[in-house]
């Protein structure tokens, strides 16, 4: 088993513009220092493949949850001055994703050339998948490439919507990741299997986490989502949010779970531990709960 998809190797791009969704959404420091950039630098095998072809890049990226409203602190900027340093050559940066700058911009990147786009979520449309914006990105660019692993399940414009608009391949990054996951899954040799899965929403990983309950012979769950679970099994969660939707899912998930340990001595596990916050802010005092 491997990647079946058409990847940026599958096609001519000499003398083509290629619009690159990559997840540049990194953590930046008060002096506008990225903390962390493995998920920048993760993308260096798309991009210099591509300049090492012939193709002029043009990258699209979100950075956290601005919702749909331009903030400072959540601009790419930062993400271009450490990516030229990286790339040891000129990333030009626009600070707008879609518009006549944006066009200007694209229009004028040639073979060999890099220009990063400003956070595609400072516009509503992005989140709301919305057809218009996403022909708006795809008119800057002759295909599209998906590098963006963490974001191919969201129903956002530049992930899918924008894929009717142009050809559209995966990137280098995006093809070892899923061959990666794809491997783990089907190893049947090699055990025990434990799955690490987190993030906000229960919905969002529910095949994946379906998918570990079924293979894996421990699934861990950490972030935001474990606090459904934690709420399900009688934990109280205080105000930590608990999405409706969520709900259903986590109980159908458990019983699912408790199946597996009944019938393989599958293992679920849960926090054990937590921080507690008594204020909703960042300076509110903690206290440790066991």
């Amino acid at each position: 088993m491997g990647f079946s998809k058409k990847t940026i190797k599958d096609i001519d791009i000499a003398g083509k513009r290629l619009l690159i969704r990559v997840d540049y959404s990194v953590d930046v420091d008060a002096h506008g220092e990225i903390i962390d950039d493995y998920k920048i630098r993760a993308t260096l095998p798309t991009i210099s493949y591509a300049l090492e072809n012939g193709a002029g890049v043009v990258l699209c990226s979100h950075m956290g949850r601005p919702g749909g409203v331009a903030k400072p602190e959540l601009s790419l900027f930062p993400v271009a001055k450490h990516l030229r340093k990286l790339l040891d050559r000129d990333v030009e940066f626009v600070p707008e994703c879609v518009g006549e700058r944006a066009e200007k911009a694209a229009s004028n990147c040639q073979p060999g050339q890099v220009l990063l786009l400003e956070n595609l979520r400072f516009d509503s449309r992005e989140e709301a998948n919305d057809d218009s914006f996403a022909g708006e990105l795809a008119h800057l660019a002759d295909v599209f490439v998906q590098d963006g692993f963490a974001v191919t399940y969201r129903q956002h414009a530049s992930v899918e919507s924008i894929t009717h608009h142009l050809q559209s391949v995966a990137g280098l990054l995006l093809e070892r990741e899923v061959s990666e996951l794809i491997d783990v899954f089907a190893d049947t040799t090699t055990k025990p299997l434990v799955a690490v899965i987190g993030g906000t929403s229960v919905a969002e990983k529910l095949h994946l986490i379906e998918r570990a309950i079924d293979t894996a012979d421990v699934l861990v769950l950490g972030g935001a989502l474990s606090t459904v679970f934690l709420h399900q099994m009688g934990v109280k969660t205080g105000k930590s949010p608990l999405a409706d939707a969520d709900i259903p899912l986590v109980k159908q998930l458990i019983d699912r779970a408790r199946e597996a340990r009944a019938s393989r001595n599958f293992m679920l596990v849960v926090p054990q531990d937590a921080v507690v916050a008594m204020r909703d802010d960042a300076s509110a005092p903690l206290r440790i709960a066991k």
